[in-house]
């Protein structure tokens, strides 16, 4: 689209028409004349070539004006840029995966699995974020460190099992120094930890208040959930009966969450404390998260702008001086 940098230059347009209506009515009151006895025979002959083209010359520099008004009002094309800055959030989740995790109160699948499916819909919905995941049991370890490569990370949040492989019990202060380990060299202007765990600290050697000042000393926000309905729950356990077929039993366990540190955890640092007992919940969980843990982005808007009026003058020249050479020799009028 183009831009009229002089608008204002338009405004010659009606004294143009004017200027040129009037040379007009003057010429055809001022035309010169002959006398002759007779015009039937003058009649009858044609008018020549020159006699056709005598108003050219006027229209070539009327069209010459035109062009100099529309180079006066300076066309220009505007090239326009948008630089975005983007400053992302670093996030490590930190996933407890202790043999509690597999309780299915969280219909329509157990605890770990509705974990999963929510944290692979927030991770969906991030764009520029570097995001991490740490699992934790009785022990810690990282299995995916900070990344914008969010396949990957879908994949091993996929391919997560209640395995056997980490020492039994629930290491919360082992699991969050380990996020914080991934996060404390981080440049990001924000860093955050998602923790999630349905039980309390039973296992490990760092005490959750210690791995707690760690993270408060490198700023770190947590944001905790507590997963799970407390009190006395069934355990799914899968055991092989005398005909070598694997049988799915419960037993009794008992399951309490350590509210009152998981809101420690959240308030000290800057975060917020989430209470999920169902799947909804967990869904709704994330979705806060993700609207309190936005990146920021900066627009800055450019316009570049060409100039176009050469063109528009090169041919008001070439039109004038067209109309002067044909009005002094070719079709040249008589007095």
């Amino acid at each position: 689209m183009t831009h009229w940098q002089s608008p204002l230059a338009f405004a010659l347009v009606p004294l143009l028409l004017a200027v040129m209506a009037y040379r007009l009515w003057h010429r055809r009151t001022k035309n010169a004349s002959l006398q002759f006895s007779r015009l039937r025979e003058l009649m009858t002959v044609p008018p020549g070539m020159a006699a056709r083209l005598s108003e050219l010359p006027n229209l070539l520099k009327l069209a010459a004006l035109g062009a100099a008004v529309l180079a006066l009002a300076r066309p220009q094309s505007p090239s326009t840029q948008v630089r975005r800055s983007v400053k992302g959030i670093d996030i490590m989740i930190c996933l407890d995966v202790s043999d509690s995790m597999r309780i299915e109160d969280m219909k329509p699948v157990n605890r770990v699995e509705s974990a999963k499916k929510w944290i692979s819909e927030f991770i969906q919905g991030r764009t520029s974020d570097r995001i991490g995941l740490v699992i934790f049991s009785g022990e810690s370890y990282t299995r995916v460190p900070l990344t914008l490569d969010y396949p990957l990370l879908l994949d091993n949040i996929k391919h997560i099992t209640l395995s056997r492989t980490l020492k039994p019990g629930t290491a919360i202060g082992v699991g969050l120094a380990n996020a914080v380990a991934r996060l404390k060299d981080s440049t990001a202007k924000s860093r955050v930890i998602i923790f999630l765990t349905d039980g309390e600290n039973n296992s490990g050697t760092i005490d959750p208040d210690t791995a707690l000042e760690v993270a408060k000393g490198y700023g770190i926000k947590i944001y905790s959930v507590g997963m799970g309905q407390d009190g006395e729950s069934q355990l799914p356990v899968y055991v092989t009966d005398a005909f070598g077929h694997t049988i799915k039993e419960y037993r009794p366990i008992h399951s309490d969450i350590n509210v009152e540190l998981l809101k420690r955890f959240a308030s000290e640092t800057g975060g917020k404390f989430y209470r999920a007992k169902e799947g909804t919940q967990l869904k709704d969980v994330f979705d806060d998260i993700d609207h309190l843990v936005k990146t920021k982005i900066s627009t800055d808007k450019f316009t570049r702008y060409t100039e176009l009026f050469q063109k528009q003058l090169a041919w008001a020249i070439l039109l004038y001086v067209a109309a002067l050479l044909l009005g002094q020799t070719l079709i040249r009028r008589g007095p």
